[in-house]
């Protein structure tokens, strides 16, 4: 039996402070991002970021970033577990992107009713991952570096980099997937070159 509607009752979802509201508070150059439109008839699949066109990245990332807040916010998770530039570190990416598709076939309407638990068992093992790979990452509340590069017998030696001060989680988001679809495209630009 469904409840019925009390307009006296908080909603469950408070738009004001909701994390997919607050995900582009404050930054001006949204407008550019241009989205790509999802098909909702289509089945939930992983997704293998590097074979993403620009378009799809773009609406990856938007949809990514919009439920890593809210898994933080609900959660309650600290940055031991999801740090603010999670989208900097491609090992944090792969883990978040693998556990949102996994929660989107787990809470489907048409999924088992026992997927949620699956879940959130799975969900556990996931946040242990996470914060051995935040750990050896670098990445922190207000600074972070990229992940650190062991050098292999023959190659190069890889210069550590060093710790940057970021002081807009959003704003450094933004231009980070406008960088990410630019570079996409100039590959896309390149391959159909020399297609024609």
């Amino acid at each position: 039996m469904t409840p019925e509607f009390d307009p006296a009752q908080p909603p469950l979802i408070d738009e004001d402070r909701h994390p997919v509201f607050d995900s582009w508070e404050g930054v001006e150059n949204i407008e550019s991002l241009d989205c790509a439109e999802h098909d909702d008839e289509e089945p939930q699949h992983p997704i293998n970021w590097n074979l993403l066109t620009s378009d799809e990245a773009e609406a990856e990332w938007l949809d990514l970033n919009a439920w890593v807040n809210w898994l933080r916010s609900t959660y309650g998770l600290p940055p031991t577990v999801i740090p603010p530039f999670w989208h900097r570190h491609d090992e944090l990416v792969w883990e978040l992107s693998a556990l949102h598709q996994h929660w989107l076939n787990s809470y489907d309407p048409e999924g088992s009713p026992s997927a949620p638990l699956a879940w959130h068992r799975d969900f556990g093992d996931a946040r242990n991952r996470l914060r051995e790979w935040i750990s050896t990452s670098g990445t922190r509340l207000d600074r972070d570096r990229p992940t650190r590069q062991t050098t292999w017998p023959g190659e190069a030696p890889v210069q550590p980099a060093a710790e940057t001060v970021i002081a807009d989680r959003n704003a450094d988001f933004v231009q980070f997937v406008l960088d990410d679809v630019t570079a996409r495209r100039r590959i896309e630009e390149r391959v159909r070159l020399r297609a024609s």
